[in-house]
């Protein structure tokens, strides 16, 4: 039959019949929607990826509606439009859409456990180097710098979900990643930045990469250097760091090799509890013996050591990597960013816990504070204990951190290895993990390279890019009197543009010298 045949059919036939499911076209009013007028659905077909490349009313349709719904996209038989009940269709439409309301979730999570998330995903080595971040701001400044550094950061993590929020409300979608967000936001964005959509996209999931990995470069000192302070004690002998690292590699290879979240659970329960244990001791030491007056202590370091401090600090506090991945699989979403919130309570608890470390450790220390404020633990059993248990918990983790960014690594390369698919994933996972150990035995010095991780993703990822979404998504509705959304957002943008090129410069030229 001819495509003309076909089209004055469907015009005359009735849409529905009372036999018959109700099946319908689903379409989106791009115009309603956004404000302004559609733009043209091109579909070209890309011969290098063996699929078809389509513009804005595609992607959203296809990638996200589509998939959302739960609607295979082999349904579509080469159309752009998938095909979903109608009822769905009339519910979506009728009152305005409400994303929560169409979450399909098999296993939600209740408040509780999304804020142990939260703080699970914010509570790492960082903590442990907030000392060392206090001798490089001062005491007294870096205790009211650390609250605002986490207020801003939690400021930006509001910005980013209700962003999420309202997208999918325009574009009638469930859920959004962090990608996905920003990439939806340029693309239903105004004229001049749709072009940057795919880009925005690469960028965030590039950034997530190199932070995760960077975290896993950090690890592999962390714990080798823990290990040391042990095994130079029992061996009576100062092995050379690098040993220690290069011994983690065997173990780092088996746990990484599995690819279940499920069966890392438990590692991430033990690592928790050997975390806290680690804590309470550490706490127990540095009020051992009384504190230092306080004015033993400068409240005001340096400039010259400020960048060291923000990268510290900013990998310490900032966990937007984690934060939509939470939001998404909460059973009541609304109470994520209400108040008090979820994210509230629990960034307020984080920004206490790391500030109060801070603060003491480096009360208790001053300028012998080194890198971990368990390196300056007595030479005790039970002070190298909590080394041991701390290495241990730290050493559990990595598989978790590493987890993401194999995924991500995997989706983008995975169509190429269809024929042994098994093999090529561990043979890509275990070079991911042979890399990091490369780089962590080129860079030991663990405090720069915290400051470098933390100034060039997390700046970007925690500061800026939340706050270009949220003028891009607001652009054209508008942003407030006399434009303070933009002079806000602009400010946020320079403050983590400031951190960015100040602490890169800084933690290079750090690791040169350590070197």
């Amino acid at each position: 039959m001819s495509s003309s045949g076909r089209k004055h059919r469907q015009e005359s036939a009735p849409l529905h019949k009372a036999s018959e499911p109700k099946f319908e076209l689903l379409t989106v009013d791009l115009s309603e929607n956004l404000g302004r007028t559609p733009r043209p659905i091109i579909t070209e077909y890309d011969p290098k990826k063996r699929t078809a490349r389509t513009e804005l009313g595609d992607l959203v349709l296809v990638k996200y509606k589509c998939h959302s719904n739960n609607v295979p996209t082999s349904m579509t038989n080469g159309s752009t439009l998938p095909l979903v009940s109608s009822t769905a269709l009339a519910d979506q439409e009728a009152g305005g859409y409400n994303p929560f309301e169409h979450r399909r979730l098999e296993h939600p999570t209740t408040d509780a456990e999304t804020l142990i998330h939260l703080l699970k995903g914010s509570l790492g080595t960082g903590i442990l180097a907030m000392p060392l971040a206090f001798k490089n701001s001062g005491l007294f400044f870096g205790l009211i710098a650390t609250c605002i550094i986490g207020l801003i950061c939690t400021y930006c993590i509001h910005i980013l979900v209700k962003c999420s929020h309202i997208l999918c409300r325009r574009m009638k979608v469930p859920s959004l990643g962090f990608a996905d967000v920003a990439e939806v936001a340029f693309m239903a964005g105004p004229k001049s930045v749709r072009q940057f959509s795919t880009l925005a996209r690469a960028i965030i999931n590039s950034f997530l990469v190199i932070d995760l990995l960077g975290c896993c470069c950090v690890y592999i000192s962390f714990v080798a250097k823990n290990a040391k302070m042990v095994g130079d004690v029992v061996f009576e002998h100062d092995i050379d760091l690098r040993f220690y690292m290069l011994s983690l590699l065997p173990l780092l290879i088996a746990v990484n090799l599995i690819r279940n979240l499920k069966y890392l659970a438990p590692f991430s329960m033990v690592a928790n509890i050997l975390m806290a244990v680690g804590m309470v001791i550490t706490f127990f030491y540095v009020f051992r013996d009384g504190l230092p007056a306080v004015g033993d202590r400068p409240s005001f370091a340096s400039f010259e050591t400020l960048p060291i401090y923000f990268g510290t600090a900013i990998f310490a506090l900032e966990g937007v990597g984690v934060v939509m991945p939470l939001e998404n699989n909460m059973k009541t979403p609304t109470h994520f960013i209400g108040c008090p919130g979820v994210l509230n309570t629990g960034m307020f608890f984080v920004v206490s816990l790391y500030a109060g470390v801070g603060f003491f450790g480096y009360l208790k220390y001053g300028d012998a504070t080194m890198d971990s404020v368990t390196l300056n633990l007595p030479k005790e059993l039970l002070a190298q204990s909590v080394n041991i248990m701390i290495a241990i918990a730290i050493f559990l983790t990595y598989a978790l951190q590493f987890y993401v960014p194999m995924e991500i690594i995997w989706k983008a390369l995975k169509h190429r290895f269809t024929s042994r698919p098994l093999l090529a994933e561990s043979s890509i996972r275990i070079f991911l993990v042979c890399a990091t150990m490369a780089v962590a035995i080129a860079v030991p010095n663990i405090g720069p390279f915290i400051s470098l991780v933390g100034a060039v993703c997390l700046s970007t990822l925690g500061l800026m890019f939340p706050s270009f979404i949220e003028l891009v998504v607001l652009w054209e509705s508008g942003l407030g009197r006399f434009n303070w959304i933009l002079w806000k957002n602009l400010f946020i943008i320079s403050f983590g543009v400031l951190g960015f090129v100040t602490g890169t410069i800084t933690s290079l030229h750090e690791m040169s010298a350590s070197k």
